[in-house]
C-alpha cells in the first residue's frame, strides 16, 4: 500500500479578487511568502518524509508524488509551478469544467485504480494554508492505520474562535480507547455568532478542513452506492480521456455531463453518524497545525505578521495614523491616512477598498463584474502563456500596445490574424521571426512588421528572456483574432 497525495486545485477564489482572477486563481498565487498556495501544498507532503514520521511510512506505504485536477485553462500555470519546484506530477488531470470536488477526487480515484494498487488518498486542496507542516504529518499519521482499515477519514481544525465563515464537524464517540480518531457524528453549515459560540464552549465541534484520507477502493465504493452518477460520468470521462503530452483531457462532453457535488454533500454527509454495518464508515481526526482557507482578504490579514499598528503592508505603501488594515500595492504608490480596520488592495487594473468586516462581501463585486462582461473579473493585464506572458499597456480605438516576454528557447504558436497588424520592437534579447517563407533574427533596438494575413511565429532562440513591445493595428483586436497552424504547447484552432 502507498499514500497517495491528490492536490484539488480547482477553486477560484473569488473573495481574494483583484488578485485572484478567474485565469490566475488564488492557488497560483505567493500570498504569504515567495511559494504559491499550491507549491506550499507540494512542499507540505516532504513532512512525511522526515525521520520522525517513519512509523506512517511504514503502515501506510511509500509516499508517491501528487496527483493534481485543475482546470483545463490552468494547466501550464500549474506545470510551470510544480517544474520551479523540480516535482513532476504523478499525474496531472484537467477539467474541462468546474464539477465541485467529488467528481475531482473520483476522477484521481478511477486513475490510481488503473495502476493496479489500491492506495490511500490524501486529498488536499490546493489553497490551504498550514504553518506547521510537522503538525499536519502527525495528524496524517493518526489517520492512517483507520483509513487502511476502511473508514473515510476527514481532518477536523481545532477551532481557535467562534468563526461563523466554517462549516463544523460535529465528532462522536473515539473510534478505540483511547484514540484521537473518533466517529464523525454531523455536519452543520455555517453557523450564525451565538451557534458558533456554543459550538466552540463545548469542545465536540471542529471546523470542516475540506481535507480527507480514504482508501482507493473504498471511495470508489461509496460514491457508487451514493452518488452512482457522479461515478458513472468520471469512469466514462476517463475511459474517453487520452494522454496530451504531461496532462490528461478527459472525455469533455461525458465530464461537462457530471452532477457538481462536494465530497461532503455527496458521500460524508450522509454517512456521518451512520450504523449501517454494509455501508461506509467516516471517523474525523483533529488538526491543529496553523489552518486557514484564505477564504476572504480578512483570512489574509489574521495570519500575516503584522507591524506596531497592526497593519499588514506590502508593496510601495505610506500609512499614517492608520491601523489594523491590509494594504497591498503592486503597482504604484499607496498612502493610507486615517483609516482602521480596512483593506486596500491595489493591482495594475483594479483597486478594492473595502471594511474588513465586509470581506466576504468581494465576492458580490465579482458577480456583478461578470454579468457586466468585465474583464477585469477574469484576467489580469498580465497574462500568462505556456511560452512566456504578454502585459497590455494602453489601448485605443484601433491600436492598443503590449509588452510581450518569451522564456528562452520558447516560441508562439505559427499562426495568423484577419484583423490587425502587429509592429514588434525587441527592447532585450534575441528575437527569432518567421513572416511567411522569410526568417530574420531581431536583436536590441530592431523591428519588424506583420501585415494582416501573413502567417507569422516569434521564437527565442537565446539563452536570456526576450522582451518586445508589439503595437497592434486593425478593426478588430480580440484575443480570438488569432488562426493557429502549429503549436507545440497542443493548442489547436482560434483564439
Amino acid at each position: 500500500m502507498v499514500i497517495q497525495p491528490v492536490i484539488l486545485s480547482g477553486g477560484s477564489g473569488t473573495r481574494l479578487w483583484p488578485l485572484s482572477r478567474e485565469q490566475f486563481p488564488k492557488q497560483l498565487l505567493p500570498l504569504l511568502g515567495e511559494s504559491t498556495l499550491l507549491q506550499e501544498t507540494v512542499l507540505r507532503l516532504d513532512a512525511l518524509a522526515a525521520p520522525e514520521m517513519a512509523d506512517v511510512r511504514e503502515a501506510g506505504g511509500d509516499i508517491r508524488p501528487p496527483m493534481v485536477v485543475c482546470n483545463e485553462q490552468h494547466r501550464f500555470l500549474v506545470a510551470e509551478q510544480l517544474r520551479q519546484l523540480g516535482r513532476g506530477p504523478e499525474a496531472l488531470i484537467l477539467e474541462p469544467a468546474g464539477r465541485n470536488t467529488a467528481p475531482a477526487l473520483t476522477l484521481a480515484a478511477i486513475v490510481a485504480e488503473a495502476g493496479g494498487t489500491d492506495p490511500l488518498l490524501l486529498v488536499m486542496p490546493a489553497d490551504h494554508v498550514l504553518t506547521d507542516v510537522m503538525g499536519f504529518a502527525r495528524a496524517v499519521g493518526l489517520a492512517v492505520p483507520h483509513a487502511r482499515d476502511g473508514m473515510l477519514v476527514t481532518f477536523g481544525i481545532v477551532p481557535t474562535g467562534a468563526e461563523t465563515g466554517y462549516g463544523y464537524i460535529r465528532r462522536g464517540a473515539p473510534v478505540a480507547a483511547g484514540s484521537a480518531a473518533c466517529y464523525l457524528d454531523a455536519f452543520v453549515e455555517k453557523p450564525d455568532t451565538q451557534s458558533a459560540e456554543r459550538y466552540v464552549s463545548s469542545r465536540e465541534f471542529y471546523w470542516n478542513s475540506g481535507m480527507f484520507l480514504l482508501r482507493c477502493s473504498v471511495w470508489l465504493q461509496a460514491i457508487e452506492r451514493l452518488a452512482p452518477d457522479i461515478l458513472s460520468s468520471c469512469r466514462s470521462a476517463v475511459t474517453g480521456g487520452a494522454d496530451d503530452g504531461d496532462f490528461f483531457r478527459l472525455d469533455a462532453g461525458a465530464f461537462e455531463r457530471c452532477p457538481s457535488r462536494s465530497i461532503d454533500y455527496a458521500v460524508m454527509e450522509k454517512i456521518a453518524g451512520s450504523a449501517d454495518p454494509d455501508g461506509p464508515r467516516a471517523a474525523v481526526v483533529p488538526l491543529d497545525a496553523g489552518w486557514s482557507d484564505v477564504g476572504a482578504w480578512s483570512s489574509l490579514w489574521e495570519i500575516s505578521s503584522a507591524d506596531a499598528e497592526g497593519n499588514v503592508v506590502r508593496g510601495d505603501v505610506y500609512a499614517h495614523e492608520t491601523r489594523s488594515s491590509l494594504l497591498l500595492a503592486e503597482h504604484r504608490l499607496v498612502a493610507a491616512v486615517g483609516l482602521e480596520d480596512v483593506i486596500v488592495v491595489e493591482t495594475a487594473d483594479a483597486v478594492l477598498v473595502a471594511r474588513s468586516d465586509r470581506a466576504q462581501d468581494v465576492r458580490r463585486i465579482v458577480e456583478r463584474l461578470k454579468s457586466q462582461g468585465r474583464g477585469e473579473c477574469e484576467s489580469h493585464r498580465k497574462v500568462y502563456r505556456p511560452w512566456g506572458s504578454y502585459e497590455g499597456l494602453d489601448a485605443g480605438e484601433r491600436f492598443q500596445v503590449k509588452r510581450i516576454i518569451v522564456k528562452p528557447g520558447a516560441a508562439l504558436s505559427l499562426q495568423m490574424h484577419h484583423h490587425r497588424a502587429e509592429h514588434w520592437v525587441v527592447v532585450r534579447g534575441t528575437a527569432r521571426v518567421l513572416r511567411d517563407d522569410e526568417e530574420i533574427l531581431l536583436t536590441e533596438n530592431q523591428s519588424t512588421y506583420i501585415p494582416l494575413g501573413v502567417r507569422h511565429r516569434l521564437g527565442n532562440p537565446g539563452i536570456l528572456p526576450l522582451e518586445i513591445i508589439e503595437v497592434q493595428s486593425g478593426s478588430y483586436l480580440g484575443e480570438d483574432d488569432i488562426v493557429r497552424f502549429e503549436d507545440a504547447y497542443g493548442r489547436s484552432g482560434r483564439g
